[in-house]
């Protein structure tokens, strides 16, 4: 498998974990919402998760969390623009922008984005045509069903092999669009559109995934499912977090999306420095 992605002229190293820090500028993100809406406290967060070891900030303007409302192409780009703008001078990471919208995808990337992740995988309209057009590494994730309704009942005949082959498939429609393989990333969508057990059942065989040759982006930081197993209150899964990257880094998975950028560093160094430590 590659150990490189191109973001836009800057290489990112996967020959080892890369963390990617969660910046929301909403109102009703289901941890941070409404926090980092302005330029000023986006650009201080951005750089303190740089400071603690996130190799990529991912910059997001419409909430995906169960029951989320969508929000329009202009009010996306009006929340994303400028903090994208206002975080790329100085910065020592790659920004990526978390949006489904072709619009949003062009305005992020001419504002200064160097990645596009997109939790529908470049299924809404124009996306696959802009994202071939940008030129830059873009992350396709599994989604059963919508925000507002993908956690009402989701049922699959076989979870493993049916988001599998959800993924290779629209990897397979972006090369053909003219996306080069070196610049695909794949995600499970872990919490998107699975239960408990679903969830549990994916990360247990995630080497299924991280055996394509494609890198693996995964995204557990704070989820329901830590909750529904430990009990924990939504801002008290910081160890459930750092479990669940640490396995998942044990699968081999590349990029770890989350909250709490220097524990889960610290946690993914060690996991990596017992992975690769000679015999004495």
């Amino acid at each position: 498998m590659q150990r490189t992605l191109d973001c836009a002229g800057r290489a990112l190293d996967l020959s080892r974990p890369v963390v990617m820090g969660i910046l929301n500028v909403t109102p009703d993100s289901f941890s941070d919402g409404g926090r980092f809406n302005e330029p000023d406290a986006a650009r201080l967060q951005a750089r303190a998760m740089s400071a603690e070891g996130a190799e990529i900030i991912d910059v997001g303007g419409e909430s995906t969390r169960p029951g989320a409302a969508g929000v329009s192409v202009e009010e996306e780009i009006a929340r994303v623009v400028p903090i994208i703008e206002a975080i790329r001078g100085g910065l020592d990471a790659v920004i990526s922008v978390d949006t489904s919208k072709a619009e949003v995808m062009r305005a992020a990337v001419a504002a200064g984005a160097q990645m596009i992740n997109d939790v529908r995988a470049l299924r809404e309209p124009g996306a696959l045509e802009a994202a071939a057009e940008l030129g830059v590494p873009v992350c396709l994730m599994h989604m059963q069903g919508e925000p507002r309704s993908m956690q009402h009942a989701p049922h699959y005949d076989d979870v493993l092999a049916e988001v599998r082959d959800f993924l290779i498939e629209r990897a397979a429609f972006c090369e053909r669009a003219g996306i080069a393989r070196r610049q695909i990333v794949l995600d499970p969508g872990f919490g998107f559109g699975k239960t408990l057990q679903h969830n549990l059942w994916l990360l247990r065989n995630l080497s299924s995934f991280t055996n394509l040759d494609y890198p693996l982006l995964v995204g557990m930081s704070r989820k329901r499912m830590i909750g529904d197993v430990t009990g924990a209150a939504l801002d008290q899964r910081l160890a459930g977090s750092l479990s669940l990257a640490v396995q998942a880094a044990q699968s081999g998975a590349h990029i770890f999306r989350v909250h709490d950028v220097r524990a889960t560093v610290d946690a993914l160094a060690m996991s990596t420095a017992t992975r690769d430590v000679e015999p004495c």
